[in-house]
């Protein structure tokens, strides 16, 4: 089986050295190069996505802090309360509507918890 016809390819030649590069070196450099290229490339991927804090559900809010707990009197809450439970809203941790974004950006379903008092 032949390979391909390499006579139109370019020489490459650095004058001052003498060193040539020939069509046969160069047939089995260019594919080495671009599995290393692709190679390099697919590494990265897979390296940036491990190291990446993706995962995480809260990327902004007390980061300070080692736990972000809030509490609320049953009293202080009213008739109705809407709280946060994707970590985007801007009025955390009370629901500004921000998890219809994230839901759309993301695939993910999540929705506010709503705290409603009984009528007696």
């Amino acid at each position: 089986m032949a390979g391909p016809d390499l006579s139109a390819v370019p020489v490459a030649a650095a004058a001052s050295s003498g060193f040539r590069l020939s069509k046969e070196h160069f047939a089995v450099a260019v594919p080495i190069a671009l599995v290393t290229a692709v190679g390099g490339f697919l590494l990265g991927l897979y390296v940036s996505k491990r190291s990446c804090k993706k995962g995480q559900v809260n990327t902004s809010i007390s980061k300070d802090s080692p736990k972000v707990v809030h509490s609320f009197d049953m009293e202080d809450i009213g008739t109705k309360a809407v709280y946060c439970r994707c970590w985007k809203s801007k009025k955390f941790p009370y629901c500004d509507g921000a998890h219809a974004k994230h839901n759309e950006e993301t695939g993910d379903n999540v929705g506010p918890l709503i705290i409603k008092r009984k009528d007696a």
